[in-house]
């Protein structure tokens, strides 16, 4: 690589950020945290760049698999962070963060994806053994960490006691393996639309391809610790306008979703509609199936406890998402009604976040 290439902006922002993170300017006022925000979105481009960089030499399934799981590596350790620093009034996070990124997935970054592609394509198509691959595991795992905790009788409220959170804990780890393996060995070609131009496909050289996984995993790390830094300043913003404070976790969820969230539309735009798919509901999958038990583990051991299950209007729309989501993959080709039905579903579960 030329001193020219890595003079690019996909090179220079994420050091940049890093550097300002460090320098302890951030919080300092309005004018810096700015400056953070600017620096915080030229590392998420960064991170869409170089993560596309990846995939073009891994191929896929697997490109999409290591952003899904750099960004769900990342999201557990602000978590648990947070968890560790908040002691019991962070009993709620993890519910909550993981319920925001399930529901931005699911509505925002695939409903997006599909109106964009819907729009400039009218209809795009997918395999549909792969929808159904990944919706079956999703909503295993979502019934058994945010739903059933509200109805065992060992412990009263929406917790699981010690025995339980190890049983489902295993439980999501066997399902999110399980799948990684059908996704990667045995039925791989559920994921992979042939493509029509193998000739134009550009493969980057393995020095670029380490250079650039280096700078996605250093573009992730900053945009959650920068996500972390900004998030008292978001708190007090959303304070001001009178919101409730369970915003402020959608808001941070936003940001660290922003990378595969981006990738997943261009994907879209392209007309790879397969690979959007694989990059959004991949990435709900690995949020709630790795998430859970890595969290889990930390309240185990720290004593912590755990609120999991999701109260009624949450629940509620949980389960219209799943089923709108159910219900426009099964086809196997999209169209801009789906994407127009989903983003209205995130609509009503930010108003609702804020208009409880």
């Amino acid at each position: 690589m030329g001193l020219k290439e890595l003079l690019h902006y996909t090179y220079i922002f994420p050091l940049l950020a890093v550097g300002y993170y460090f320098s302890g300017l951030m919080g300092n006022g309005i004018i810096f945290d700015v400056i953070a925000g600017i620096l915080l979105t030229g590392s998420v481009i960064s991170a869409v760049h170089h993560a596309e960089v990846v995939a073009h030499k891994v191929g896929e399934p697997f490109g999409t698999i290591i952003l899904a799981l750099c960004i769900t590596i990342l999201e557990v350790a602000l978590i648990i962070s947070l968890m560790v620093a908040g002691g019991d009034q962070a009993i709620t996070l993890a519910r909550d963060t993981v319920f925001a990124a399930v529901m931005l997935i699911l509505n925002g970054i695939l409903g997006i994806g599909i109106l964009v592609g819907g729009v400039k394509y009218y209809e795009q198509f997918f395999a549909r053994t792969s929808a159904t691959t990944y919706l079956v595991s999703i909503v295993s795992i979502l019934v058994l960490t945010l739903v059933l905790p509200n109805f065992t009788s060992s412990v009263n409220g929406p917790f699981y006691n010690q025995a339980q959170l190890i049983f489902v804990s295993i439980a999501c780890l066997v399902i999110y393996g399980t799948f990684l393996m059908v996704q990667t060995v045995r039925h791989r070609n559920y994921f992979i639309v042939p493509d029509e131009h193998p000739e134009e496909n550009y493969i980057p050289s393995f020095q670029k391809t380490m250079i650039s996984f280096v700078f996605l995993v250093i573009c992730l790390a900053i945009v959650v610790f920068m996500a972390k830094g900004l998030s008292e300043t978001i708190e007090n913003m959303v304070q001001s306008i009178g919101a409730p404070k369970s915003l402020v976790g959608v808001i941070i969820a936003a940001v660290v979703l922003l990378p595969e969230g981006l990738a997943a539309i261009r994907a879209a735009r392209s007309n790879q509609i397969q690979s959007s798919l694989n990059l959004a509901l991949g990435s709900a999958l690995a949020s709630i199936g790795l998430t859970i038990p890595a969290v889990s583990i930390v309240c185990i051991l720290y004593d912590i406890p755990l609120v999991l299950g999701l109260d009624k209007k949450d629940i509620i729309l949980l389960s219209l998402s799943v089923f709108i989501v159910m219900l426009s993959l099964s086809r196997g080709k999209t169209n801009i009604l789906y994407g127009t039905v989903l983003l209205v579903n995130l609509a009503a579960y930010i108003f609702t976040v804020i208009v409880p």
